[in-house]
Order: C-alpha cells, then sequence, then structure tokens
C-alpha cells in the first residue's frame, strides 16, 4: 500500500449540537465521552461522572429526550442531536430569570439531597420519566421505584428523593389540569 492508499484516521472531530435549546459546536478527539465534551469543552459542569461505567447514573442527560448515561457515549455519536443537561431543566420566567423545574422544586421542599454529587443524574431522569408519563394518572410506588432505581445515591437513603418523586408528579398533575 502506497502512502496514497492509506486511510486517513481522524483523531478529531467537529461535533455541531443542541444543547439546553442552544446550538453548540465543538472539535473533540473521537473518543471523547459525551460527559468529558459537555463539561471540558462546553464548560457545562452540571453533568457529574461518578463511576465512568454506566452504572451510577450521575451523568445521565436526554439525548433526543431519551435518558442515557453519558460517560457511555462518545461525543461524535450526538452530532446532530438535542441535548438536555440539568441546565436545561429550568425555563425561563420571561422577566430575566428562570423558573425551576417541578422535580428540581421537589427536590429542594422535600430535601431529597445531601452531597448533591448525583443529584443532576436523578433530576434529568426523573424529568424525563414524569414528562413522558400520563400526567392525570396519580404516580404509582412502582412507578416511583422504576424512576430512581437506576440512579445510585449514597447519602440519602432514597426516602426523600421517593417524595420528591410524588411531589413532583403531583405538581405536574395539578398543572395539567
Amino acid at each position: 500500500m502506497t502512502s496514497v492508499d492509506t486511510p486517513r484516521i481522524d483523531s478529531e472531530r467537529t461535533v455541531r449540537v443542541t444543547v439546553n435549546g442552544v446550538p453548540r459546536e465543538a472539535t473533540v478527539p473521537v473518543r471523547r465521552v459525551l460527559a468529558d465534551a459537555l463539561r471540558d469543552d462546553l464548560g457545562l459542569t452540571g453533568t457529574h461522572v461518578g463511576c465512568a461505567h454506566g452504572v451510577c447514573g450521575s451523568c445521565t442527560v436526554l439525548v433526543d429526550g431519551d435518558p442515557v448515561r453519558s460517560c457511555l457515549v462518545l461525543a461524535v455519536q450526538v452530532d446532530g442531536a438535542e441535548v438536555t443537561t440539568v441546565e436545561g431543566l429550568a425555563r425561563e420566567d420571561h422577566q430575566g430569570g428562570q423558573v425551576l423545574h417541578p422535580v428540581q422544586e421537589a427536590f429542594r421542599e422535600c430535601h431529597a439531597l445531601q452531597c448533591g454529587f448525583c443529584t443532576p443524574g436523578f433530576l434529568v431522569t426523573i424529568a424525563a420519566g414524569l414528562e413522558a408519563r400520563d400526567r392525570s394518572a396519580e404516580i404509582t410506588e412502582e412507578e416511583v421505584d422504576e424512576l430512581v432505581g437506576g440512579n445510585l445515591c449514597r447519602c440519602t437513603g432514597y426516602a426523600n428523593i421517593k417524595k420528591a418523586v410524588r411531589h413532583a408528579a403531583a405538581t405536574m398533575r395539578e398543572d395539567a389540569s
């Protein structure tokens, strides 16, 4: 094979993605995971990397509306996608500030965090789950367990996290009616 026939292997690639409603672009190493690209290349440090193996859920973000472990997804795999991080859950209040997502508000009201390291993953996962369900129905304990079951917390014992899920579901149910 001559040098002309040798395939070129790119070590970096430009990724274009909409993050929290804002079009963004970054040139990243092709092996960089999404969590590191969000934190290091785009300056969005709300996404935490706990285990780097997809087990703990701390790094969960939404890609095109679906929860994914950003420590397991390469940044180049989300080229052209919409990504929502914990920073994107709150919405504008049209007065220069923001209104917390009902899940964020419920975590605050129910004291559902201690050290806060796992909180971004919980918030994003729970928000997606509650947004996807029928809001007119009361949430069941099985649904609550399902929403929190994929994330690990070493501080809280989950009681207040589950309380926050029920509170957020009730708030979203009231808002829907």
